[in-house]
C-alpha cells in the first residue's frame, strides 16, 4: 500500500535517528574529528532518498560532498586546485592495493574516511531497502543487538542510547500504527479522539521507562575489561597505525608518519625562572620507519639522590635552577617529566621512603615513579633542580673527528647506528649540506637551518605515512616536504648519524604557555603544558660538552646560550621560547630579511597587492572559521525548506484563501479557478488532458460528495464563454471556491 507523505517523512525520521545511534559510538570509540559534519552529511543523503531523487543525481551529490570534505579534512590546496584530486585518486589506488592485500596499517586517513562517507551512503540505502519491505522491527533489533554490544565489549555505555531507541520506537510505532488505522477509516482525525489515542501512549511509554531504569539489575556474570579489543579504549593503539593520531606522548614510535589532530588538555603546570623544554624519553635505533630502543637499563633511585642523566662536564659554566611541576589528573603514565641538566628530584607527593620509589633506565634515560616497588604511581607534584648551561663558541667546534680516547667505542656505533638499506640519497644530501663545514658542531647547525627552507612546510594534516617499503626520513626529505616534529628531528638526526656524528632521538615536551606570574616568587613564571606541546626534537654528542640539543622543527626554537669569547660580547638567545607544538607557525627562526630598495611606484603597487591580499585573506579566514556554521545552517535553511514544500498542500490554501478575500484583480474568477485545479492536482486529482472541465467537475464532486465543483465550474464557463461580468456572482464563487480549498487540506 502506497505511504501517505506523512508516513514517510515520520519512517526515514526514524531512521535517521537509529543510524545516528550507530554513528555516535565512532567518536567515541575512536579520536575522531569532524563528527558533526558526518551527521550532516547523513542528513543530506537521507533528504535526498526521502525526496526520492534520482538514484544517478543522489550518488553525484555524494560523490561531490565526500570530495568538498576530503579536500577540507586533509589538503591544503583548494578545492578547485586539481592537483589535490590527482594526488587523491593516487593514494585510492595505492589503498585498494594494501586493503586487497591485507596491509590494514597501511591505509591512510583520507581514504578511511572516503570509505567511511561512502559507507554511510550505503547503510542509507540499505535503510531505504528495509523501509520499502516494511521492514522497521528488523532495524530496530538491529540497533538494540549492536548496541548491546559494544555495551558489553567496550567502554562505550550505551545505556541511554538503548533507551533513547527504545523510547523513539514506541513513538514511531504508535504513530505509524495510528496513520495506518486512519487510512483505514476504523479512526478519526479529530482533536478529542487524537487525545485519547495519545495519552495513553505516552503514559506507558514513560512508565516503561522509569520501571526499566530504576528497578534492580544484577551485576554482569562475565566483565570484559581484560579483552583486548581494538575498539575499547583500554587498549592504546595510538603510534602504530596508518591512521590519523591524536598528538601527544607515546611510548610506541615504531610505525612514525600519517597525520595527527589537536588536543589542548592540560598535562601539567610548572613554576620556574623561564620557560624550558621537558624531556620524557630518548631512542637511539632507527629502523627506516620510526624509532625503538636497544634495550633497558633500569638502576633504582632514591628521592634528591643525583640523577646520572645528562650532566655537564665541569669546563662548561653552568647556574643551579629549580622548577616545581604540579601534574595534572590528564596525566597517565608514571613517568617524570625533567628538563635537560637534571640533578635530582625533590619535595615530590605523595612520598613515602618505605612505599615509593623511583627508576631510571639510563639508555632511554627515563625515570619511572612507582609504589611498593612495581606498582606504577603517578605523582601529584614535585620539584627537580637541574643545570642551566652556558657554552663557549670556541668549545663547542672543537670536536671535527671521532676520538677512541674520548668515546667509547660501543657508544659510538650506539648513537652513529642506520639500517642498512637506508636511502643513498639521504648521505649525499648530508654531505651537501655541510660542505665545507669542519667541526661537529657547525655540521649540527647547517642541517638545523636547512630545514627553514621554503621547500619544506610544518603541517599536521597532509602528512604521509609510509608503506612498508618506503624510508620514512627519505619520503620527508625528497617527496612529501611536509610533516611536524617527528619528521624534522628523525631526518636531521638520521643525516647527522650519515656523517659519523653521534645523535640520539629525544621525546618529551616544549616550553608550554606563559599563563601568570608565581604569586610567591615574583621572579618565577608559571607556564601550562597541554597535550598539543608534546615534541621531539636532537641531542649530539660532542665529547668535551656532552649532550647538546637542537630544534630543527620549522617555526620553533630552544636555541642555546653561547659566550662567544672571540667578539667579547655574550649572545643569549631566546631559551626555548617554542609556545605549542603542533601549531604551525609561518616564518624562519631568528632570520632577517634583506632591505629590500623600490622605487614609490614599485611601493604603491605592492601596497596595493598587500591591501587585496589582505582583504582576501580576512574573507578566507573568516569562512573557515565559521565553515561549520555555515554548513549547519544551511542544513537547517534546506530542511525547513523541505519540510514547507512537502506540506504546501496544507498551508497553501490558506495563503490562498487570504489573497483572494481581499483582492482587487478584475479577473479574479479565472485566476482563482486555475489556483483550484492547481491544488487539486497537488491532492491528486489531477485532471487529464482529454476531460472537459464539466466531466471533470462531476468527478470532483463525486470524490467529495457535493455539487460545489459543477456550480463554480458553470459560473467560470459562463464568464469565459459568455464574458458575463465576474463581480456579479464573485461572492457566491467565493464561497464555492473556498469550500473546495478547504477540502482538500
Amino acid at each position: 500500500m502506497k505511504k501517505s507523505n506523512f508516513t514517510l517523512f515520520l519512517l526515514y525520521t526514524y531512521s535517521c535517528i537509529l543510524l545516528l545511534e550507530w554513528v555516535r559510538p565512532i567518536g567515541h570509540l575512536n579520536t575522531i574529528d569532524h563528527m558533526k559534519v558526518f551527521m550532516f552529511y547523513m542528513l543530506i543523503v537521507f533528504t535526498l532518498a526521502f525526496f526520492k531523487a534520482k538514484r544517478v543525481l543522489q550518488w553525484l551529490i555524494n560523490i561531490f560532498l565526500v570530495l568538498v570534505f576530503i579536500n577540507r579534512f586533509y589538503y591544503e590546496l583548494g578545492f578547485f586546485h586539481i592537483k589535490w584530486l590527482f594526488i587523491f585518486i593516487k593514494h585510492i589506488v595505492e589503498n585498494m592495493i594494501w586493503l586487497l592485500t591485507g596491509h590494514l596499517n597501511e591505509l591512510t586517513n583520507d581514504f578511511k574516511t572516503f570509505l567511511f562517507l561512502l559507507s554511510l551512503s550505503v547503510f542509507v540505502y540499505l535503510i531505504n531497502y528495509f523501509l520499502n519491505r516494511n521492514w522497521l522491527f528488523f532495524l530496530l533489533l538491529l540497533t538494540v543487538l549492536f548496541l548491546s554490544l559494544l555495551d558489553s565489549f567496550t567502554d562505550y555505555s550505551a545505556k541511554y542510547a538503548i533507551v533513547r531507541t527504545v523510547i523513539f520506537s514506541f513513538i514511531a510505532m504508535s504513530l505509524l500504527t495510528f496513520d495506518n488505522l486512519l487510512e483505514k477509516g476504523r479512526v478519526n482525525y479529530y482533536s478529542e479522539y487524537v487525545k485519547k489515542w495519545m495519552i495513553p501512549l505516552v503514559s506507558m511509554i514513560i512508565l516503561f521507562v522509569l520501571i526499566g531504569s530504576f528497578a534492580p539489575k544484577p551485576s554482569p556474570i562475565w566483565t570484559f575489561e581484560n579483552w583486548p579489543f581494538q575498539g575499547s579504549k583500554h587498549v592504546n593503539n595510538s603510534g602504530s597505525g596508518g591512521g590519523t593520531k591524536t598528538v601527544g606522548f607515546d611510548t610506541d614510535d615504531s610505525r612514525l608518519g600519517g597525520p595527527i589532530k589537536n588536543n589542548d588538555d592540560p598535562v601539567f603546570q610548572y613554576e620556574a625562572n623561564q620557560s624550558t623544554y621537558w624531556i620524557m624519553e630518548t631512542k637511539d635505533t632507527y629502523t627506516g620507519h620510526g624509532w625503538v630502543a636497544s634495550g633497558s637499563t633500569q638502576l633504582p633511585l632514591k628521592k634528591e639522590d643525583f640523577v646520572m642523566l645528562n650532566t655537564y662536564p665541569d669546563a662548561i659554566e653552568t647556574k643551579i635552577e629549580t622548577a616545581r611541576i604540579k601534574i595534572d589528573d590528564n596525566y597517565q603514565y608514571n613517568y617524570i617529566m625533567y628538563p635537560q641538566g637534571i640533578h635530582k628530584i625533590i619535595n615530590i607527593l605523595h612520598y613515602k621512603s618505605a612505599l615509593n620509589a623511583f627508576k631510571v633506565d639510563t639508555t632511554i634515560n627515563r625515570i619511572s615513579y612507582f609504589n611498593k616497588g612495581s606498582i606504577p604511581e603517578i605523582p601529584t607534584s614535585f620539584e627537580v633542580e637541574y643545570e642551566l648551561p652556558r657554552y663557549d663558541a670556541k668549545d663547542l667546534r672543537k670536536t671535527e673527528k671521532p676520538d677512541s680516547n674520548r668515546i667509547d667505542g660501543d657508544f659510538y656505533q650506539k648513537y652513529t647506528q642506520l639500517p642498512a638499506n637506508l636511502p643513498e640519497r639521504i648521505v649525499k644530501l648530508a654531505q651537501q649540506i655541510t660542505k665545507g663545514k669542519t667541526n661537529w658542531y657547525d655540521k649540527a647547525k647547517a642541517i638545523e637551518n636547512y630545514f627553514d627552507k621554503e621547500d619544506y612546510i610544518y603541517s599536521q594534516k597532509n602528512v604521509a605515512f609510509p608503506g612498508q617499503n618506503v624510508d620514512y626520513v627519505d619520503q620527508f626529505l625528497f617527496e612529501t616536504k611536509t610533516g611536524y616534529c617527528n619528521n624534522f628531528s628523525t631526518s636531521m638526526a638520521v643525516m647527522l648519524r650519515t656523517l659519523g656524528i653521534p645523535t640520539r632521538w629525544v621525546k618529551g615536551f616544549n616550553g608550554g604557555d606563559f599563563v601568570n606570574n608565581s604569586k610567591g616568587d615574583s621572579s618565577k613564571q608559571i607556564y601550562e603544558v597541554t597535550v598539543n606541546n608534546a615534541h621531539s626534537w636532537v641531542e649530539v654528542f660532542l665529547p668535551n660538552q656532552g649532550w647538546v640539543s637542537f630544534e630543527p622543527t620549522k617555526g620553533f626554537s630552544n636555541e642555546l646560550t653561547i659566550n662567544n669569547r672571540s667578539e667579547k660580547s655574550s649572545t643569549t638567545a631566546n631559551s626555548q621560547t617554542t609556545k605549542q607544538q603542533d601549531l604551525p607557525i609561518n616564518g624562519i627562526k631568528n632570520k632577517q630579511k634583506p632591505d629590500l630598495e623600490v622605487t614609490s611606484k614599485e611601493t604603491k603597487k605592492t601596497e596595493k597587492t598587500n591591501y587585496f591580499a589582505s582583504i582576501w585573506n580576512k574573507i578566507k579566514l573568516a569562512i573557515r572559521s565559521v565553515w561549520v556554521k555555515i554548513f549547519l545552517y544551511l542544513g537547517f535553511a534546506l530542511t525547513l525548506i523541505s519540510i514547507i514544500y512537502l506540506y504546501r498542500r496544507k498551508w497553501l490554501p490558506y495563503y490562498f484563501i487570504l489573497i483572494y478575500r481581499f483582492s482587487k484583480k478584475e479577473n479574479k474568477l479565472e485566476s482563482a479557478y486555475l489556483t483550484l485545479l492547481s491544488q487539486l492536482a497537488r491532492y491528486g486529482l489531477k485532471r487529464n488532458e482529454n476531460d472537459t472541465l464539466r466531466n471533470y467537475a462531476k468527478y470532483i464532486d463525486s470524490i467529495f460528495t457535493t455539487n460545489e465543483m459543477t456550480e463554480l465550474t458553470k459560473y467560470y464557463e459562463q464568464y469565459l464563454y459568455k464574458q458575463d461580468s465576474q463581480q456579479e456572482h464573485w461572492e457566491k464563487c467565493l464561497k464555492l471556491w473556498e469550500n473546495l480549498m478547504k477540502r482538500t487540506i
